[in-house]
């Protein structure tokens, strides 16, 4: 049986994280900040308020009489409990023989063309470590997006405001940092489980180290471009982040529209109609929150029993990050253009091309992660540098014929009056051997 080594790294930043916000929100009391002391509690205590909430949702206890859970739950507690009932399931497991298993089928990878179908018997204890796991995961990602992703940018905006980082306010930047990194590496990994859920599927050392990479330097890069941003022109900020976040959010519900279908029933049997919309909202309200920083790895599909598309789509990778890079580097010609005292003594070009490397970076771990480090790439249609050498040509086709026509009338306006005349001559002698002497009037008209 597996450690659950996921479910402790969860729970330790889950815990580090809030005790570190609280510490920093009495410091900044303390100065007389309330506003910076109030934005850095709301970002501590909604995700808190979520993750208990999502960790109940995910394990139905809402239908199961236990009270004592719940109250664990209100009382922000709801992680630490579910960490001891895991390792008390872990530590117990296989002493007492178990009277119900259950059969699960998974294919395994091809090879050589050939893909095997195992049976694998389930016990009750394996069962209830994978669905702890699997909400702890959730939890995290919920955590990193909603909570570590906003609060990294406030913090290190007050930063530049103060011009001074603190001990206590690094190491709660480091932690939030670390928060974001590992909720889109669950993320990733989720995505992967769920679009490959019949295969057995098994992630290698060199692919968490390729995510991790990839996503550290992309969230990095991404909050620090922001941050700049905001320190410069603080009224623009704000349609900038709404235009991001809405466009992520109502998308999956326009597809959803377009598809004239209905709410998918397989979500919680006890919620009705109302509550499963409920429920859709917060996950693409997520969705856009993750959406907004990084690759969320996965396009909703709100018609689908699983919610998530499951088709391999390069073009709309491409697109993403295309588009992203030119914002981050709108962005960033923004701040330059607009850059105030505080960075006097920084060297404006140089950061901007160290950003914009740091991206490019980014995007090179991650055609690495896809090309060969992916569990499942021998299921793949076609690998991703098919996908962007296609990409890449459908933008081409589109472009040329522009530059064909723009070739066109440069090469009419570069005639010079000789050429004309030489053009001109030319055909007189066509029209002389047809027609006799009119070329004479023509030239004699030139």
């Amino acid at each position: 049986m597996k450690f659950p080594g996921s479910v402790l790294v969860s729970l330790f930043l889950f815990v580090a994280e809030t005790a570190t916000a609280l510490y920093l929100s009495s410091t900044y009391r303390s100065a007389g900040d309330r506003i910076w002391q109030s934005l850095t509690l709301l970002f501590a205590l909604l995700p808190c308020v979520l993750v208990q909430f999502s960790l109940v949702f995910i394990h139905r206890d809402l239908s199961r009489d236990r009270p004592l859970v719940l109250l664990l739950h209100i009382l922000q507690l709801g992680p630490l409990v579910r960490c001891v009932e895991v390792f008390y399931i872990y530590f117990h497991a296989g002493r007492v023989e178990e009277p119900y298993v259950s059969i699960t089928k998974k294919r395994q990878m091809p090879k050589d063309g050939h893909s095997e179908e195992v049976e694998k018997e389930v016990g009750q204890a394996e069962g209830k470590l994978f669905t702890h796991r699997s909400a702890f995961s959730r939890a995290s990602v919920i955590q990193a997006f909603l909570g570590s992703a906003p609060q990294l940018t406030l913090q290190l905006y007050i930063c530049i405001l103060q011009q001074d980082i603190t001990a206590a306010r690094s190491i709660f930047m480091a932690l939030s940092l670390l928060s974001i990194v590992y909720g889109a590496l669950r993320c990733n990994i989720l995505a992967i489980k769920i679009k490959y859920d019949d295969y057995d599927v098994s992630v290698k050392p060199a692919a968490y180290l390729c995510i991790f990479l990839w996503r550290s330097f992309e969230i990095a890069t991404r909050v620090i471009v922001l941050v700049l941003f905001s320190s410069v022109l603080q009224i623009w900020i704000l349609p900038v982040v709404l235009v991001n976040f809405f466009a992520f959010f109502f998308h999956p519900w326009i597809l959803f529209w377009q598809s004239k279908s209905s709410l998918p029933e397989n979500i919680e049997k006890a919620l009705s109609k109302v509550g499963t919309a409920i429920v859709l909202c917060l996950l693409t309200f997520l969705y856009a929150g993750i959406n907004m920083f990084c690759w969320s790895a996965v396009q909703l599909k709100l018609n689908d029993s699983d919610l998530i598309d499951k088709s391999q789509n390069w073009c709309r990778l491409a697109f993403y990050y295309v588009l992203r890079f030119f914002e981050n580097t709108f962005l960033l010609l923004m701040w330059y253009m607009y850059k105030t005292d505080v960075y006097m003594y920084v060297c404006a070009p140089l950061l901007v091309l160290q950003l914009l490397i740091g991206y490019c970076i980014a995007v090179l771990f991650m055609l690495v992660f896809y090309q060969f480090c992916h569990p499942c790439k021998k299921l793949f249609s076609s690998n991703i540098s098919e996908g962007l050498l296609l990409c890449f040509k459908f933008f081409c086709n589109v472009c040329k014929p522009l530059q064909t026509s723009d070739t066109s009338v440069e090469k009419a306006d570069l005639k010079s009056p000789e050429d004309t005349e030489n053009d001109v001559q030319a055909s007189c002698k066509v029209n002389e051997s047809q027609n006799g002497n009119a070329c004479q009037s023509v030239s004699s008209n030139a």
